[in-house]
C-alpha cells in the first residue's frame, strides 16, 4: 500500500460502496492491516452509513474511499466534508470517483473539470488527480440506470488530497500593529477673570457702573474724509513701464488703463490701401470720408468711429 502512503502505525479509514463485491472488500481491508501493522487500525464504513456513524473528528491519519475494486462510487458534498471532518490535521485523503465528460447534466455525477473544485470546498489543499480510466459499457449502463445519467462518456478518476495542519474551526490570535495616534497638548486653560472682560450679559448692559462708549466718537474729522486714489496704490501700481491691475482693482489703476487703451486704440487695415482716400477704401472702412493720408502717420479716430466699423 505504498502508493496509498500507508505506514505502520496509522488509523486508516475504508469506505465502500455496495457495487463492491464482499470478497474484493476483505482482500483490501486486509491488505491494508497488513501494511498498517500490530499498532495500526482500520476502520470500515459504508459509504451510506458514513454521515451517520460515530467518528469523532481529527481520527485517521488516512482515509481511502471508493478505492476497493468494483467500486463506482460517487461523493456528495456532505459525504466531502465528513471525509474531512474525520481526516487529522496534515492527514492524507484518497478518493475514486464517477464522473462525466459532459458540463451541465442534470444528473448528480460530477463534470471531471468540477471535481478538484469539489475538494477543494470540502476544505482539502494540495488536490492533484492521480490517474483515469473510461468506465466499461457494463459499468456505463449501471450508473446511467442508478442516477439516471445519459451521458455515455463517463470515467473513473483517482484524486488525492491533504487536510490543512489545523482543526476545522481552530482559531488563532492575529498581531496587529496599530500606529499610535499623536498626544496632543491640552489647552491652556482659561482665566475665568480674562473671560468675564469680553462679555456683556443683560445686567451688565443695566448697570450705572458699567461705561458704554457711543461707536460715533469713537470716529474724528480725519477717518471721515475720502482717502486719495493714488495713497491706495500698491508699491507695484505705481512702477513705470507696463502696469498690470489686480482682479478686485479698488485704487483706480484698472479705470486708468482702460483710459489709456481707448486713447492709444488703432483700426487695423484689413486691405492695406486705406491711406490712399475713399476710392480704395472698403465700404465699412472706419477712415471712409476722410482725406488720404501718409503711411504710417497716426490718425486719431473718434470713439463713434470705431464702433460703427
Amino acid at each position: 500500500m505504498a502508493e496509498h502512503k500507508i505506514s505502520p502505525g496509522q488509523q486508516v479509514a475504508v469506505v465502500w460502496d455496495s457495487h463492491s463485491s464482499p470478497e474484493a472488500l476483505q482482500n483490501f481491508v486486509q491488505n491494508i492491516k497488513a501494511a498498517v501493522g500490530a499498532e495500526g487500525r482500520v476502520s470500515v464504513e459504508n459509504l451510506n452509513q458514513l454521515l451517520q456513524s460515530s467518528h469523532r473528528e481529527s481520527s485517521f491519519d488516512t482515509v481511502l474511499s471508493g478505492l476497493v475494486p468494483g467500486s463506482l462510487t460517487v461523493h456528495s458534498a456532505e459525504v466531502l466534508a465528513e471525509i474531512a471532518r474525520i481526516a487529522k490535521p496534515g492527514g492524507h485523503v484518497v478518493l475514486k470517483e464517477v464522473v462525466t465528460a459532459e458540463t451541465g447534466n442534470n444528473s448528480q455525477l460530477k463534470a471531471i473539470t468540477k471535481l478538484h473544485t469539489a475538494l477543494t470546498f470540502s476544505g482539502l489543499v494540495e488536490v492533484k488527480e492521480l490517474q483515469k480510466e473510461p468506465l466499461t459499457s457494463e459499468q456505463t449502463k449501471a450508473i446511467q440506470e442508478r442516477l439516471g445519467s445519459q451521458s455515455n462518456e463517463l470515467f473513473s478518476v483517482e484524486i488525492e488530497g491533504k487536510k490543512p495542519n489545523f482543526e476545522v474551526g481552530s482559531s488563532s490570535q492575529l498581531k496587529l500593529s496599530f500606529v499610535k495616534k499623536p498626544v496632543l497638548p491640552e489647552k491652556p486653560a482659561v482665566d475665568p477673570t480674562a473671560a468675564k472682560l469680553w462679555t456683556l450679559s443683560a445686567n451688565d448692559m443695566n448697570d450705572e457702573d458699567s461705561d458704554l462708549l457711543d461707536s460715533d466718537e469713537l470716529l474724528d474729522s480725519e477717518d471721515l474724509k475720502k482717502p486719495d486714489p493714488a495713497s491706495l496704490k500698491a508699491p507695484s501700481c505705481k512702477e513705470s513701464g507696463k502696469r498690470k491691475a489686480c482682479k478686485n482693482c479698488t485704487c483706480g489703476l484698472a479705470e486708468e488703463l482702460e483710459k489709456e487703451e481707448k486713447k492709444n486704440l488703432k483700426p487695423k487695415s484689413a486691405c492695406g490701401s486705406c491711406y490712399l482716400g475713399d476710392a480704395f477704401r472698403c465700404a465699412s472702412c472706419p477712415y471712409l470720408g476722410m482725406p488720404a493720408f501718409k503711411p504710417g502717420e497716426q490718425i486719431l479716430l473718434n470713439e463713434n468711429n470705431l464702433h460703427d466699423a
